[in-house]
């Protein structure tokens, strides 16, 4: 059953709530302002779900509209257009040049036209409301809160929250995710791996050299060495008196059971997102090198082979069969993912507990393809065909529901 997309935002709600008990004034404030806003938006997302019509396109064509601090979007003025000088506002021109970064990675990497694939055009309003502690993707452009300066700063000062949330659009149009449960914690997971694969491509980082810290730039300023989460160490983001340790789950035995309702967080779409971000990161650094090349193919490729109601178990066995059709059955690359998957304790469909625990993955010093034995390698490949021919039973199963 179709349900109505809730708004996407980059601040989870357990921060938000957690700031609502600070002992500075201002800063509840911002947080129950941030509060009220989302939940205003959710609302006039639910409208503009009742009108059919794709977006215009535009081939990615980017506008910035400054809100100077108001709610509305039709009070925003126009700062910069795709073909206007930079802008002497350093926040317009910050949301201008991802919006263009990411643009470029998704043409360039995947050969798709934008957000849609279809030219989709990349509008921005910066500077939204006074000292909002969020930036958000509605369904149609990304609005930047300035934050209150002193739990957040300007929300475009991150440039992989303004991929994260692009990324929400990509699904969109892609998978469609539903947001709640286990797909709402993947839909979360693809935007917190595409983000960090747009920042590291712009890097042209490795995906030993990259961080693989999502929001450390805006969140906490004060606090050195922080972020508001980590593909790397679900559940380490952060520990600090003011907001606690960070409760994401990097592991099926730690998954977070909580209620499909908005103060359930959707069953816990920012929590449990650690597990397949945990997935992707060993992914990536098991096979080496640049992670957009091999491992961001694989989730590409399965984020569009996928349906909307997938689990994470569907979602692993769909990285696996990508994985052997892209790089070769029994592959480093799918012995890569069939690990990391292992490791967080999401099995695959017809493959035995614990077949690619076997640690004998090499990475070489220069971030070079993962190696594996050969052993390991006739295992990985012999399991490939069953798995496929589970997958095909699971398909016409859910199609016969």
């Amino acid at each position: 059953m179709s349900r109505t997309r809730p708004i996407n935002c980059i601040v989870p709600p357990y921060i938000l709530e957690k700031l609502l008990e600070s002992e500075d004034s201002g800063v509840r404030q911002a947080a129950l302002d941030t509060l009220l806003i989302t939940a205003r938006l959710r609302g006039e997302r639910g409208l503009r779900a009742s009108f059919t019509g794709a977006a215009a396109p535009g081939n990615g064509r980017r506008t910035v509209f400054d809100c100077e601090q108001r709610e509305f979007l039709s009070d925003a003025v126009l700062a910069r257009p795709e073909d206007g000088p930079e802008s002497a506002d350093p926040s317009v021109n910050r949301a201008f040049d991802a919006f263009g970064v990411m643009r470029d990675f998704y043409r360039e990497v995947f050969r798709r036209n934008s957000i849609d694939g279809r030219g989709m055009r990349l509008d921005g309003f910066v500077h939204y409301g006074f000292e909002i502690n969020n930036a958000y993707w509605d369904g149609r452009e990304m609005l930047f809160g300035d934050g209150d300066g002193k739990e957040f700063t300007d929300l475009t000062g991150s440039p992989e929250v303004i991929y994260h949330e692009l990324a929400h659009g990509v699904t969109d149009y892609t998978s469609g995710f539903e947001y709640h449960n286990q797909s709402g914690a993947l839909n979360e997971s693809m935007s917190d791996v595409f983000g960090s694969l747009v920042k590291q491509w712009s890097l042209k980082q490795t995906a030993d050299e990259a961080d693989w810290l999502i929001g450390a730039d805006v969140w906490t300023p004060g606090i050195n060495g922080d972020a508001m989460r980590s593909m790397k160490d679900p559940g380490r983001a952060y520990d600090n008196p003011q907001f606690g340790k960070d409760p994401q789950p990097d592991r099926m035995s730690r998954f977070i059971h909580l209620p499909d309702t908005r103060k359930g967080d959707y069953g816990g779409v920012h929590y449990n997102s650690g597990i397949p971000n945990k997935a992707f990161y060993l992914t990536a650094v098991r096979i080496g090198g640049f992670a957009w090349e091999a491992a961001g193919t694989i989730w590409y490729e399965s984020l569009r082979a996928s349906g909307a109601e997938d689990r994470f178990q569907d979602f692993a066995g769909t990285t696996f069969q990508k994985a052997g059709e892209l790089f070769g059955t029994g592959s480093a690359e799918q012995s890569a993912v069939l690990s990391a998957w292992q490791e967080v304790e999401v099995e695959i469909r017809g493959v035995p507990t614990g077949i690619a625990r076997m640690r004998s993955f090499a990475i070489d010093g220069n971030g070079g393809t993962a190696r594996e034995d050969g052993a390991l390698s006739r295992q990985v490949g012999a399991l490939n065909d069953k798995v496929t021919e589970l997958a095909k039973d699971v398909a016409e199963l859910k199609a016969h529901r």
